[in-house]
């Protein structure tokens, strides 16, 4: 469900389940996270994308169903972990909607190009969940104050409101975007750049989002004690089969 190549000494990972908006199963999360761990230190860069309409759907809700919140939340904190930990570049070529853990995810790469049928969706709080992957510290880091409103309110940005909030970073045409993506970590990695090092300065800290990691698995378990999460996953399988 995800493929892997490497195009021009550049690691490229796809979400390939587009019957079903690349949502992200269990055992995809860990797949990402490996895949990630085992290019961030041999390929030039990596590059993340998605097939058909979707960049991913987020969790899959109808798997998720009556399994451990913790442990969903805690795959999300691990794919995130895996890509702070690479030495390379890891850009996030978004070529449609991007949702909840999956949208999360991409806050901790280190540049974001979509094409203008990019999206960004932040659906937890009206389904009862919690936010993860360190979005807690990475969505501030990004866009400052909106960050509580765009939460709050299950925000869904077009391409061009993702720009204005800094959630992406550029647009190309569809065409272009993986080659986009590609170029742009071949010019941060061409011969006697220090790209190593300023990633290792200015990339989020790992101590700082290992914190927010903390903070999230304890919100996951309030809210799947309250009932409020399987209530929430439950009301969105029921709508989504019917």
């Amino acid at each position: 469900m995800i493929d892997v190549t490497v195009r021009d000494e550049v690691a490229l990972i796809t979400l390939a389940r587009p019957d079903k908006l690349n949502a992200l199963t269990a055992a995809m999360r860990a797949d990402l996270a490996a895949a990630i761990r085992e290019h961030g230190g041999s390929a030039r860069g990596i590059v993340v994308t998605g097939t058909g309409r979707a960049f991913s759907a987020g969790e899959d809700i109808h798997q998720a169903v009556g399994r451990s919140l913790v442990e969903e939340v805690e795959l999300f904190h691990d794919m995130t972990r895996a890509v702070l930990e690479t030495r390379v570049p890891v850009v996030a070529a978004v070529n449609g909607l991007a949702v909840g853990g999956a949208a999360e995810w991409t806050l901790c790469f280190d540049t974001r190009i979509g094409t203008p049928a990019a999206e960004y969706f932040l659906p937890e709080n009206h389904i009862g969940l919690s936010i993860s992957n360190a979005a807690s510290y990475l969505l501030p880091r990004l866009v400052g104050a909106r960050s509580l409103r765009l939460v709050l309110d299950s925000t869904r940005m077009s391409a061009e409101e993702a720009v204005a909030v800094g959630l992406l970073d550029e647009i190309v045409a569809p065409e272009e975007l993986v080659e986009s993506a590609i170029a742009r970590v071949h010019h941060w990695t061409a011969p006697g750049t220090a790209t190593a090092v300023h990633l290792a300065l200015l990339r989020p800290p790992l101590a700082e989002v290992e914190r927010a990691f903390q903070v999230e698995t304890e919100a996951a378990k309030q809210v799947e004690a309250s009932g409020i999460a399987q209530a929430g996953m439950s009301r969105f399988v029921n709508r989504t089969r019917g």
